[in-house]
């Protein structure tokens, strides 16, 4: 082998590739055979590894003269430079100046030359391109570099990168960072306009904790710098065309956040403080959306909609205590801005329109499992929002807890780290730091539309709240933390001393945030001595639907039918499905029956037609738990996929299914944020079986239950919840219904229990035809299992073309002669099926009627009353279930019935003896008990 060919083989590697061939070749020359066989035989071949004139080149740097050694120690130090400077990148955070209380010792082992066997003089000899091409011109040589590098990694920022494995990426975070392109040039205008800010933010806390003596609101002090950083983000993010801001977070800093960010006017909050009407206080133009629910919450719950003078919609979203529970809601909120549902097929979502910016605790975003739910949606199609922006608020310490009893982690943030999120510390006492961070991250989102977070780290100047006493839990913390200035003290000598300002000036600043803070104080009215403790929903939710017609004209039904099985003739849909979807094609021409999944396809495709966009998502929904849906075909060939419901005539509303991670809490918040957002969408999420919504018990808690009632927010997303007993035990029988019922209030939300196909179609139906309205309420639906083919559940077409939603079900054949009516059954969805089968059975069954409650709250106590009252001789009324007697529907109806029933006439139980577990394990047991529960019903 020629040296000439040598060389040019070997011109091909530079940087940090070139090093690690010269230290294999080095591995090479001392034995052969301990370097891998390739490499092995890239060395026979081509001979020593060889540096370029070109790349040894020193021109533009200082006079240095380097000439490449011809022994291989050489090749060991490039190496050992190489890996300093990729060890200072990777380790650099660990001796960053990141935390402002300085009470941690700095890990610099790492980035130690004495570590690697290098001296200054080594590094001097080694070209920069080596070590760092990014690198500004003032940087001669490998020891510059090296220098550079510490210099820029162990600063105010911090940054965690090597987690990030696409290269685009890296090379991009890493050129930014190296060139100093993460620092923006201030100029004195926006400087002065932080201090500014940071005036603000600081007076508005002192005003209140000296006005408001003992009262809690969760400052914002020690991290003050989270308003200018959020500024920053928002107005970068507008830059990019962002038209909606979303906004997460916690009770901590959240009234400083409402006040500065969302210019909720201080009167308005000082009056929540006072407990004092301020209802007049909120703006006449209109510019800040505030709502408020009958019941109410605690100030620093409340979120509030503004359009700000760029036309942005900025949006903090109400937020209950259970930390970070409102991440999903505010992702669900971003996608919903982001899409355009106007049309048919998948909404055309635009990730530029809107972004999320979600505000964590430093104790719980470790803490709590919901954020890493939340974190794993971020990357699929489902749930993407091109990138959100994590704040982690970082202030040491969780109520009493310190971060030693809290995480097993480093950072709060590590967890984040295998969703390849980059992460950025930064030291909250350094606010050009912390905008550069903001800076950063937006264009990091915009370029990449990917997650990005930054941990803002800082302290808290009080207890948790303020009137802890954090002296007596944390001593040592607290004794630095009130020996150290404010944010805005020390950025404001940090100015008079570039002579940006002066003293005077910085006094001025103050006086005039004080003085706007005490005339909004001046405004507000004294306390509300006779407030409203009747607190009645208003009148539109107390009086619950009205009627709708939900019924389809035949022949647009069967037109819609036709055109879901009409898929194109070159796809080749699994044959077995196929025949089982085909056997639908005649049934307007009354050749069989519309099951469960039929009528929900064409309750899906009339909606759509109407002009109601649909969204769905649930554990395998496109299929169905129990292969019974199947909106999604593929062709069995290619595994192309094809969806009807995208491609039918004359429709302007856009379709999806998707199948969700094995994730409740984070999905179901999602697609309560999605509904919230966009409450003309028909939003549906359904569980695998229905008690997997018990992992989802915040969301149903305290936002879909309680948030109108709370906050005044709107919502009418449907929950589908597989309900039945049929011996698949405890975790595969009960949905809980209990649960729900006993939050039922208020008209809050519908709870259903259905018994047939055609049922299913008209109240999803009229839930679409009430979407937008004042009226709207969620709709828990138990939706069933063995009923989903079932002949009794399924029902003629004219049920879909010539009927409607009813709240009660007369059973078929019984109750006709209504002197010889002794007992009425009362019973609610899958049961019903077993009671009608058994009735075949029965010879003369004249004595008794069976009713079902298809629809338990809102109760239909008027129509329940009318059929009761048409049974003179009427002797009991017996409430039949499938579940335990502490389960179920009996603790809800049971007062209902008393009420209702004529004087004289008994109220029975029947069903399953109270329990601790939903249902017996054994279907041989499950089989006798519910033909217990059966016969009993049919025993005199």
């Amino acid at each position: 082998m020629n040296d000439q060919a040598s060389r040019g083989f070997w011109e091909s590697f530079s940087g940090p590739n070139l090093g690690y061939v010269m230290e294999v070749y080095e591995q090479y020359l001392n034995d052969p055979e301990s370097v891998e066989p390739e490499m092995k035989e890239l060395f026979e071949q081509w001979g020593a590894p060889t540096v370029s004139n070109e790349v040894l080149s020193t021109s533009g740097q200082a006079d240095v003269s380097f000439q490449m050694p011809t022994n291989a120690t050489i090749f060991s130090k490039i190496v050992s430079a190489v890996k300093l400077a990729d060890n200072i990148r990777t380790y650099g955070h660990l001796a960053a100046d990141i935390n402002p209380l300085n009470n941690t010792s700095k890990d610099t082992r790492r980035i130690e030359l004495k570590e690697y066997n290098l001296t200054e003089e080594d590094l001097r000899q080694i070209p920069v391109s080596f070590i760092c091409p990014d690198a500004p011109s003032t940087v001669k040589n490998g020891l510059d570099a090296i220098n550079y590098l510490k210099d820029v990694y162990t600063k105010k920022i911090a940054y965690e990168f090597h987690h990030v494995h696409n290269l685009e990426e890296k090379n991009w975070l890493q050129k930014t960072v190296e060139s100093g392109k993460i620092y923006p040039q201030l100029s004195k205008e926006e400087k002065l306009n932080i201090l500014k800010r940071l005036t603000e933010v600081e007076g508005f806390e002192k005003f209140a904790h000296r006005i408001f003596v003992g009262q809690k609101r969760f400052s914002i002090e020690g991290l003050d710098m989270m308003v200018p950083l959020m500024d920053k983000i928002i107005s970068s993010s507008v830059e990019y065309g962002a038209k909606t801001v979303n906004i997460g977070m916690a009770h901590r800093g959240r009234l400083n956040v409402l006040a500065h960010i969302l210019e909720k006017p201080y009167e308005l909050i000082f009056a929540e403080f006072q407990h004092a009407p301020n209802k007049d206080l909120i703006p006449s133009e209109g510019s800040i959306g505030i709502t408020y629910g009958w019941t109410g919450d605690v100030k620093y719950h409340l979120g509030a909609d503004r359009v700000n003078k760029e036309s942005v919609r900025v949006v903090l979203a109400n937020n209950p205590s259970h930390l970070e529970v409102a991440a999903p809601v505010v992702e669900g909120y971003t996608r919903a801005a982001q899409e355009n549902r106007k049309t048919s097929g998948y909404p055309e979502q635009n990730p530029e329109e809107a972004l999320a910016i979600i505000v964590h605790g430093d104790a719980a975003f470790p803490g709590e499992g919901i954020v890493t739910e939340t974190l794993n949606m971020s990357g699929l199609r489902g749930y993407n929002t091109g990138g959100s922006i994590h704040i982690i608020s970082n202030n040491m310490i969780g109520f009493t807890t310190e971060s030693f009893d809290s995480r097993s982690t480093k950072y709060s943030s590590d967890a984040a780290k295998g969703y390849e999120i980059p992460i950025i510390h930064v030291n909250a006492d350094d606010p050009e730091s912390c905008i550069a961070a903001a800076i950063f991250a937006a264009e990091y989102r915009r370029l990449f539309k990917k997650d990005f977070l930054i941990d803002l780290i800082g302290y808290r100047k009080f207890g948790h709240n303020e009137t802890d006493e954090p002296m007596t839990t944390n001593p040592m913390m607290y004794q630095i933390v009130r020996k150290h200035p404010t944010v805005r003290t020390i950025y404001a000598e940090q100015l008079v001393n570039e002579g940006l300002l002066s003293k005077e000036d910085v006094q001025k600043l103050e006086e005039n945030v004080n003085a706007k803070l005490q005339a909004a104080y001046d405004k507000v009215p004294g306390a509300d001595e006779n407030p409203d403790i009747v607190m009645n929903p208003p009148e539109y939710v107390a009086s619950g639907y009205p009627a709708v017609k939900t019924s389809v004209d035949n022949e647009e039904l069967k037109d819609l039918n036709a055109q879901l099985l009409n898929w194109p003739e070159d796809f080749n849909v699994f044959k077995k499905l196929g025949k089982i979807l085909k056997r639908r094609e005649n049934v307007f021409d009354g050749d069989g029956k519309i099951d469960w999944a039929h009528a929900e396809s064409l309750a899906f495709a009339s909606i759509l037609k109407d002009g109601t966009p649909i969204r769905m998502t649930g554990q395998d929904s496109q299929r169905g738990t129990f292969a019974q849906r199947n909106l999604v075909l593929h062709d069995e060939k290619t595994g192309e996929e094809y969806i009807p419901l995208h491609h039918l005539k004359d429709t302007n509303a856009s379709f999806v299914v998707y199948n969700s991670p094995l994730t409740e809490t984070a999905v179901l918040g999602f697609e309560y944020g999605y509904n919230v957002l966009s409450p003309e969408t028909l939003v549906l999420w359904e569980a695998q079986f229905g008690d997997f919504a018990n992992m989802a018990q915040t969301m149903f808690d305290q936002f879909i239950s309680a948030g109108r009632a709370k906050w005044g927010q709107k919502s009418g997303l449907v929950m589908l919840l597989p309900h039945g007993y049929e011996g698949q035990g405890p975790e595969h029988s009960s949905a809980r219904m209990e649960r729900y019922l006993q939050m039922a209030a208020e008209n809050n939300w519908t709870v259903a229990n259905l018994s047939t196909a055609g049922q299913y179609f008209h109240i999803l139906r009229r839930q679409a035809a009430m979407l937008g309205k004042d009226e709207i309420r969620p709709l828990v639906l138990m939706t069933p299992k063995s009923l989903l083919r079932h002949p009794l559940a399924s029902v003629d077409s004219s049920e879909l073309t010539n009927s409607e939603f009813k709240p009660v079900l007369e059973q078929a054949g019984l109750g006709q002669n209504a002197d010889k009516v002794e007992r009425i059954v009362l019973c609610s969805g899958k049961i019903a099926i077993d009671l009608e089968t058994r009735l075949q059975e029965e010879e003369n069954a004249e004595w008794l009627h069976i009713l079902r409650i298809e629809e338990l709250y809102p109760f239909p106590e008027n129509q329940v009353k009318e059929i009761l009252s048409r049974y003179k001789n009427l002797k009991e009324i017996v409430w039949v279930q499938e579940e335990p007697q502490n389960m179920g529907g009996w603790t809800f109806v049971d007062p209902y019935l008393r009420g209702l029933s004529p004087q004289g006439v008994d109220v029975k139980y029947a069903g399953r003896p109270r329990r601790s577990s939903p249902s017996e394990g054994d279907p041989v047991v499950h089989k006798k008990e519910q033909n217990r529960i059966i016969n009993e019903a049919f025993t005199k």
